[in-house]
């Protein structure tokens, strides 16, 4: 008997992430010139204000267990932000710190479902998402969204037919990665409606909600129409709107009444994110809101950049994404996106992500991440234009 044949089944059977393999191969290759927008981050380091933050508590001695639920000075914090940034007023006993946002959303999905039980999500979108159900014992059940004229949109009645006697909830990712679907308020006030009539709860991920380009501050979310017993779990994270991403510090929002269920669940698995860092978040949510701005500007010079470029070679089905940091590139002539992706850092140095990756819809589309300098973006679009008309 081999070694991984003794292993757990739910161990053995998570996939290889297909946006990691892209980045190991481009790593591989080595390029110099090679323009990475394979992965969810930014190309600005931390700022200063917060690694100094983070540094001195560090040599202060902030070295030693601490709240599981996150420090208070970090749950007020959260709180004051979203007073200011989605007008509504949760006490600090509301959030909980976690190890990520990948973290928050492993939390949420075993605080509601067990083995057999169903989660729906709405597919294309972010792998770990489907892998953390599977780990869990759940069911992932996918529902696509429509892709028409480059833009993508959600059948409310066909979510409602992929609800079971076994779902427990719906996973509601939006701004979505990668597809950058933004649910309108009525899009939510639905969702929201279908969940209370089956009693499901709903994991709403908005990690990146302050990405949103449709003339707002941020993007609808379900505080704005939410009631205090609705059953909804928020996931978010420090890592996109602060370029904290290996940092590894995220939130949850969720009711009080959740308190020790979700202490329990960090204690297991991180035992809570090390002081130091907590004091580092403080400082970006306190301090760090023209930091947050100065990263959506140049998201949104570079999206524009980017898809004009493309959306010319009249080769490339896509719309200016309503939100989050992604172009989700369906090109004619390409039918196989992990072949593809592969291609195309080897022939012009540019790394994206296969659409393959994201599941049920998007194996033939391409996943470009333009939270990065302009021009880097425009050097990349010239270059993937060249490729495509050369298709």
């Amino acid at each position: 008997m081999s070694l991984l044949s003794s292993l757990s089944t739910r161990a053995t059977t998570a996939p290889e992430s297909g946006i990691v393999e892209i980045i190991t191969h481009a790593r591989i290759g080595g390029r110099d010139d090679l323009i990475p927008l394979w992965a969810g981050e930014g190309d600005l380091p931390s700022p200063d204000f917060i690694n100094r933050a983070a540094s001195d508590a560090l040599l202060g001695g902030e070295t030693f267990y601490t709240w599981q639920r996150g420090i208070p000075e970090l749950r007020q914090a959260l709180s004051d932000y979203y007073t200011r940034h989605f007008s509504v007023s949760l006490p600090a006993e509301h959030f909980y710190v976690t190890g990520s946002g990948m973290h928050a959303i492993m939390m949420a999905v075993q605080a509601i479902t067990g083995p057999g039980d169903e989660l729906i999500y709405l597919s294309p979108t972010w792998p770990n998402i489907v892998s953390a159900i599977e780990i869990s014992g759940a069911v992932a059940t996918g529902l696509p969204l429509e892709f028409t004229g480059g833009k993508w949109s959600l059948d409310l009645y066909k979510l409602e037919a992929a609800i079971t006697p076994k779902t427990k909830g719906l996973f509601v990712n939006t701004p979505s990665n990668p597809t950058g679907w933004t649910a309108t308020k009525e899009d939510l006030a639905a969702i929201l409606g279908l969940a209370r009539k089956h009693g499901l709860w709903i994991i709403a991920d908005e990690i990146y909600a302050r990405y949103y380009y449709g003339g707002a501050v941020r993007a609808p979310s379900f505080l704005d129409i939410a009631e205090p017993n609705d059953r909804i779990i928020y996931a978010n994270s420090f890592s996109k709107n602060w370029s904290m991403t290996g940092w590894r510090i995220g939130w949850l929002v969720a009711p009080p009444e959740l308190g020790q269920v979700i202490e329990n669940l960090i204690q297991y698995s991180n035992s809570g994110v090390a002081q130091f860092m907590q004091r580092g978040a403080v400082v970006a949510l306190n301090e760090g809101d023209a930091f947050v701005e100065e990263n959506i500007q140049r998201a949104r010079q570079s999206r524009d950049i980017l898809c004009d470029m493309l959306i010319a070679t009249n080769r490339v089905q896509t719309l200016k994404p309503e939100g989050a940091i992604y172009a989700f590139l369906k090109v004619d002539g390409i039918t196989d996106s992990r072949a593809a992706a592969l291609d195309i850092v080897d022939k012009i140095g540019v790394a994206l992500a296969p659409g393959s990756a994201f599941g049920k819809g998007g194996e033939n589309f391409l996943r470009a991440c333009f939270l990065r300098n302009p021009k880097h973006v425009e050097e990349a679009a010239d270059r993937l234009a060249g490729y495509i008309k050369a298709l």
